[in-house]
């Protein structure tokens, strides 16, 4: 019977086979990348099952985190025509089975080789923190105003690659006209309107009572 970190590494297995191949047949680019981000957070969950917790929360920090957004930023600017890179897709289709069936054979003998894995020693003998424990205290503590700046520098490339990329269909989407908000005064805000009142008609049940 298979132990609980077994389960949980031949999951993440097989989510990151999945989120790999969505990567590469999925239609849209920004699908993708999301299916990118999903990869690499299932590689950043086998790492950190292996004891190497820099690595893992590098992983998530860097490539999710800055080098993501970075992608989608590309994708949603250049507004790929995916069309157009569809037609050569039968054509480079050897070139490609050829180089995954030399990935495919370099890692076949990676684990014929019977490689030892050693499990690196994760704890401070002296304070019995682990190495994220003291990498999480030392990015939150000591460089927490950093962390925070490169955050809010992600965040607003995101927004603004979303907002420059925004194209004008007919979804039901929500635009603002900047010139049509800077050049309004006080008066033309609202508009009084002369009515007369309206009495509302008495009813039966009204009449009743």
């Amino acid at each position: 019977m298979m132990d609980v970190i077994s389960i949980l590494f031949y999951f993440f297995a097989a989510v990151l086979l999945f989120s790999g191949l969505k990567v590469i047949t999925a239609k849209n680019p920004v699908h993708a990348a999301l299916y990118l981000v999903l990869a690499f957070v299932t590689s950043s969950c086998l790492w950190m099952m292996l004891g190497v917790e820099f690595l893992s929360l590098t992983l998530i920090l860097v490539y999710v985190g800055a080098v993501m957004v970075l992608f989608l930023f590309v994708v949603m600017m250049l507004d790929v025509d995916v069309e157009t890179l569809r037609k050569g897709f039968w054509k480079n289709l050897p070139l490609a089975l050829l180089l995954g069936l030399i990935v495919a054979v370099e890692m076949v003998l990676v684990l014929l080789n019977n490689t030892k894995i050693v499990t690196p020693i994760n704890a401070d003998p002296i304070t019995n923190l682990s190495n994220s424990n003291v990498l999480g205290w030392v990015l939150y503590t000591q460089y927490s105003y950093p962390v925070e700046l490169a955050s809010m520098i992600l965040l607003l490339g995101l927004v603004v690659a979303v907002a420059l990329t925004l194209r004008k269909s007919e979804k039901q989407a929500k635009y603002q006209n900047i010139n049509r908000q800077v050049s309004i005064d006080s008066k033309s805000r609202f508009t009084m309107v002369k009515m007369d009142a309206e009495v509302e008609a008495p009813t039966a049940e009204g009449e009743q009572k």
